[in-house]
């Protein structure tokens, strides 16, 4: 146990994280690397150079000549992934901090270190990319030791791209961070920090013993799920499994049991004996909550089946997605599926197609609400038309979000502006370092899904960081606006605002669908309403055939009667005609500016 080392990488998203992951398993000659990024596997995350899953891979390292065994978890870096982020520091007892010399410390390198600091984690600073022409190590440098108040010696200067600095960062793992604290007496406790789908062997647990030792043939119990399994194999994850007889106190590993449903294995549970079960669970457990919710739905509606079975093998892959059959006048039938958040919906979009082929329609995503009604009876809604009539509503509350963001100085104004268009309000601002400013604020969830991230980054010319953790439902004063084309509401493009923001909306959504839906024989009628009443209207004018073109001449109740017959006809086409929306309608209503 002595000779253990447990430790993950933490840093913003393109900080250099995987690339130096795959410097340290070069050096200690786990493998001999052919491509970059080895941990990350899935075509998706080496095209976006993004960590979408953890990944976990033992090293072997001689230092004062003892054989050490380093444990690396290479954590996801985007924000949607935090709690996954948690359990990986969980099951570690130091961390890397990695922050690029190019762009400086960012929003989520801070909001993974406070995680890293309440679980008590020994911190390795670290400054990579010291060998491009724009770096600046020496600011940087200030900036850490500004943030974690550490010595300047302290912090390690690295290149991941040419291995510069990393003997000194795994020689400084086995000097500073210490072996793990567990008691091989007590009985089982191991931390589910990951799991793995494979299509032969089921379910594949990643998890770190924290006390006690698990043995192949064991009895197991899953205490969050109350499951009971058997450990038909146990092993430590090198670049493949490598089995082993036992998993002692302290080690990061693997258990297969021939689990076949995703939804069995929670992140952050806690496994142990049958026999003689530990008193309590590991702490900080959380059920995963999606905070997005979207229907998607198959374009041509026969792959209804295709696109439920697809979502079914997407679900072992990332237990995180949840999905319930819903239908739409619109669209047919569907799902309506949660996800972390806008780049995990980003995600799953792209796999469905990629990996299933899946042609899929996403309406505009939205929030979870709590409606409240007269009798005090309370009701999660995820879909505007969940909503129960508005007179026997009695409020709603809405989830906000602790917005932290980090950006220069020359863009607080615009970047402040944009936020209290969104309902935001500021809670702090604070100077990191130089021409860099921390300002927090209070934001409702559902301002942000739609194209917040996009506008920030635009406003700040890409140096704006952001990240976010769900703070809690307040009362809103909130609309649900519907659109009708020709007096029938379209479900699919129903959306909840703010009253303030409605007719605006309103009117916008309008404009849009009038340049999008084709001309039909008939008047189509685009109307916005809250409830009864309308709030905007838009018309797309009929395609008409010139009755008139022969009468060259003559009396006018020829022409009369000619007009009337034509008027009679568009008429009864208006009572049968129904109007398609095109795709790109939907699309549209995401990106209204």
């Amino acid at each position: 146990m002595e000779n253990i080392r447990n430790f993950c990488i933490i840093a913003h998203i393109d900080h250099g994280k995987s690339t130096l992951a795959d410097r340290m398993l070069e050096y200690t000659k786990t493998i001999k690397i052919t491509e970059n990024q080895m941990l990350d596997n899935m075509d998706l995350e080496r095209e976006r150079g993004i960590t979408i899953k953890s990944h976990a891979i033992q090293m072997e390292y001689e230092y004062d000549r003892k054989k050490y065994m380093l444990n690396l978890i290479d954590t996801p870096g985007h924000v949607d992934f935090s709690y996954e982020v948690s359990r990986s520091i969980a099951a570690c007892e130091g961390a890397l901090l990695v922050v690029d010399a190019t762009q400086g410390v960012q929003a989520q390198t801070i909001s993974n270190l406070y995680m890293a600091i309440e679980q008590d984690l020994e911190i390795i600073p670290v400054i990579n990319k010291i060998d491009m022409p724009n770096a600046m190590p020496d600011e940087v440098e200030d900036e850490i030791v500004d943030l974690i108040g550490c010595d300047p010696e302290d912090i390690i200067r690295a290149s991941a791209k040419t291995g510069e600095g990393v003997p000194e960062i795994l020689e400084a793992v086995v000097k500073r961070i210490p072996a793990p604290k567990c008691d091989p007496a007590k009985p089982l406790q191991a931390l589910i920090f990951d799991s793995i789908f494979n299509s032969f062997r089921g379910i594949i647990v990643l998890c770190k013993v924290e006390n006690g030792s698990i043995k192949r043939g064991d009895k197991v119990k899953f205490v969050q799920t109350d499951m009971e399994y058997t450990a038909d194999e146990v092993g430590v994850l090198k670049l493949d499994l490598e089995p082993r007889n036992e998993l002692g106190c302290g080690e990061v590993g693997y258990v297969i049991s021939g689990i076949k449903v995703a939804t069995e294995v929670k992140v952050g549970d806690t496994i142990t004996h049958v026999d003689a079960p530990c008193e309590k669970a590991i702490s900080g457990f959380e059920e995963v909550k999606p905070m997005v919710f979207a229907g998607v739905y198959p374009i041509d509606p026969n792959d209804y089946e295709n696109l439920r079975a697809s979502l079914e093998k997407l679900q072992l892959n990332d237990a995180s997605l949840t999905f319930q059959p819903e239908s739409s006048q619109a669209l047919g039938f569907g799902f309506r599926c949660g996800f972390l958040g806008l780049l995990h919906m980003e995600i799953v979009q792209e796999r469905l197609d990629r990996e299933f082929n899946m042609d899929v329609i996403t309406t505009v995503p939205n929030v979870s609400y709590m409606v409240y009604d007269k009798q005090g009876g309370c009701k999660e809604v995820h879909n505007p038309s969940g909503l129960p009539e508005s007179t026997l509503i009695d409020h709603i509350e809405e989830p906000y979000i602790r917005a932290t963001i980090i950006t220069g100085t020359n863009f607080i104004g615009p970047i402040m502006r944009l936020c209290l268009d969104k309902r935001g309000e500021l809670l702090s601002q604070q100077y990191v370092s130089g021409n860099r400013v921390e300002l927090h604020f209070m934001i409702p969830l559902g301002e942000i899904v739609i194209d917040f991230y996009d506008k920030l980054k635009s406003i700040s010319k890409g140096y704006a960081s952001f990240d976010y953790h769900i703070d809690s439902y307040r009362p809103s004063k909130l609309a649900k606006l519907d659109i009708l084309l020709n007096s029938e509401p379209v479900d699919a493009l129903s959306t909840l605002t703010h009253e303030s923001n409605a007719v605006t909306m309103g009117r916008r959504m309008c404009e849009k669908l009038k340049e999008l839906i084709p001309r039909q024989q008939f008047d189509i009628a685009i109307q916005a309403a809250i409830g009864a009443k309308i709030i905007a209207r838009e018309t797309v004018k009929q395609v008409r055939k010139d009755v008139l073109a022969k009468c060259y001449g003559g009396d006018v109740s020829r022409k009369r009667k000619l007009l009337e017959k034509q008027k009679k006809g568009k008429k009864r086409m208006k009572q049968i005609g129904n109007v398609q929306v095109p795709q790109k309608a939907f699309l549209a209503v995401l990106k209204l500016d």
